[in-house]
């Protein structure tokens, strides 16, 4: 979308009453969007065959998403972005004053980043975090306040790749599952605390694996019954597109671990 640095700043974040009310508004810039792309393809890019075909898959940027009322980058109560020790790969554990390890099934995730031109992005910055398999946020939510883990940032590689070692989330009640991420264009403007974010979205994670999961490891019980009562249709960040663009892929097994991998075009 082409209004997206006017829409991260506008929806990063002001939490969950106002994301109920601005849903209607971000389905009317998808359709927007979806529109504009549409014309493109079926002009300059219509009969031009494979290549053409992948091109006009490059001009549709991911998503932008809410942050959530727990994202620790300075937007809603601490920032752990500029904190020592949060560049890092492997998130599972605490850093600083603790060093608790967040339990769960082993989950490998991956983020590709191209630009609008299928270009792949080397050197950009991503900050990813998500919730623990009791589907609680470090330094928020009762338990853990005094931890940091499940959450770090990593900068791409030579292919446009960045890879965390974390555990599966847990779905809370009312969202599906997710991970978060803010993309910057470099390290720098990921840990000063200044910015800017140049997207600001998140990772669904797939149904069956999910179900999988919550009912064959211990610890995510509560996931069960949570993830029974919603779906891509009825979540409040997903269901305008049920994440189209947003869906990992994931594969492996419980016993030993998963591997998600998305690719996501931005404009950086």
């Amino acid at each position: 979308m082409h209004d997206n640095d006017a829409y991260v700043r506008e929806v990063h974040d002001k939490g969950l009453r106002f994301d109920l009310t601005t849903m209607s508004r971000r389905r009317m810039l998808a359709v927007a969007g979806g529109a504009g792309a549409a014309a493109v393809i079926g002009g300059g890019l219509a009969g031009g065959g494979a290549a053409d075909a992948a091109a006009a898959a490059c001009l549709a940027e991911v998503e932008s998403e809410t942050a959530g009322p727990y994202p620790a980058d300075g937007s809603n109560g601490p920032d752990v972005r500029k904190l020592s020790g949060i560049v890092r790969s492997d998130i599972r554990s605490s850093f600083g004053t603790s060093t608790t390890t967040a339990p769960g099934v082993p989950l490998q995730f991956s983020l590709t980043v191209q630009n609008l031109a299928c270009g792949l992005v080397p050197g950009a910055a991503v900050y990813a975090w998500h919730c623990d398999r009791a589907g609680r946020y470090s330094l928020y939510s009762s338990g853990v306040t005094g931890e940091n883990y499940l959450r770090g940032i990593q900068v791409t590689n030579s292919s446009g790749v960045v890879t965390f070692t974390s555990i599966y989330p847990g779905c809370y009640a009312g969202r599906w599952p997710h991970i978060h991420f803010e993309v910057y264009s470099s390290l720098a403007a990921a840990t000063s605390g200044a910015g800017p974010i140049r997207k600001t979205s998140q990772i669904a994670l797939p149904k069956n694996v999910s179900q999988t999961v919550y009912s064959s490891a211990t610890g995510y019980s509560a996931s069960v019954t949570n993830l029974s009562r919603i779906s891509l249709a009825t979540d409040m960040v997903f269901r305008d597109d049920l994440a189209a663009r947003e869906m990992a892929t994931v594969t492996g097994s419980v016993t030993a671990g998963y591997t998600a991998n998305l690719t996501i075009s931005v404009n950086l």
